[in-house]
């Protein structure tokens, strides 16, 4: 089984670390270093403007984590990091969404 490397974006990594609760974002690290392994099996693929992009649960069902994987290089790059609020801008896929518009993603 093939390693893969895992990379945070520097949005992604901004949004770790504005969450104040240390365990929490201790759990979100552990779940992106998980990412290593097969991350082609985890989370489940996304659509529409997210096309090409992966998303796996964190702390539960509350955090997600939005990646996509680089095959050629065998590379993991997580992009978004947050909770999943249907309905509001802060959600987790509105984020990513607004931040691929603006080609901020990579």
């Amino acid at each position: 089984m093939k390693q893969w490397t895992v990379g945070v974006a520097s949005a992604a990594q901004k949004q770790l670390e504005a969450i104040g609760d240390n365990r929490i974002r201790k759990r979100i690290a552990q779940r992106i270093d998980r990412l290593q392994q097969e991350p082609d099996k985890q989370g489940k693929p996304l659509a529409d403007e997210l096309e090409g992009y992966r998303s796996v649960r964190a702390v539960g069902q509350r955090y997600r984590i939005i990646y996509k994987l680089e095959e050629e290089q065998v590379v993991v790059v997580v992009v978004t990091i947050g909770i999943r609020k249907d309905g509001d801008k802060k959600d987790a896929y509105e984020l990513a969404k607004k931040l691929a518009k603006l080609n901020l993603l990579e």
